[in-house]
């Protein structure tokens, strides 16, 4: 039976669980609130860097991603950064929609799915 690894985990979530060569990252937000779509989209895809290393991949192995946005009227503006970021040929299956979020001052969240290198 393949293991379950699971990175950062607290009393509520796991950052990060790995099973089965599968990579699943919680939803990113930023940490500096104060910043513009731009700004916080460009936070959470750090992020996803980070975690996504951490557990032996890279953001050209993702498989999968959900984008949250608080308003959906910015979707132009976090589509540059992420144009920007994701590599060319590498672009996953993925959906953006509105949603309310957790924390009013969070303009974005992100969920990925990857596979390990």
């Amino acid at each position: 039976m393949a293991s379950i690894t699971r990175f950062h985990v607290g009393p509520r979530l796991s950052e990060t669980a790995v099973h089965n060569g599968t990579i699943y990252l919680a939803g990113q937000v930023p940490d500096d609130t104060t910043q513009d779509i731009r700004g916080q989209t460009a936070q959470v895809l750090a992020m996803v860097d980070r975690l996504l290393a951490e557990a032996g991949s890279d953001k050209s192995r993702i498989l999968m991603t959900q984008i949250f946005l608080a308003d959906i009227k910015e979707i132009g503006a976090m589509n540059e950064v992420w144009d920007a970021w994701i590599p060319a040929g590498n672009t996953p299956p993925r959906a953006t929609v509105q949603a309310q979020m957790a924390n009013t001052a969070y303009k974005i969240e992100i969920v990925v799915t990857a596979a390990q290198a």
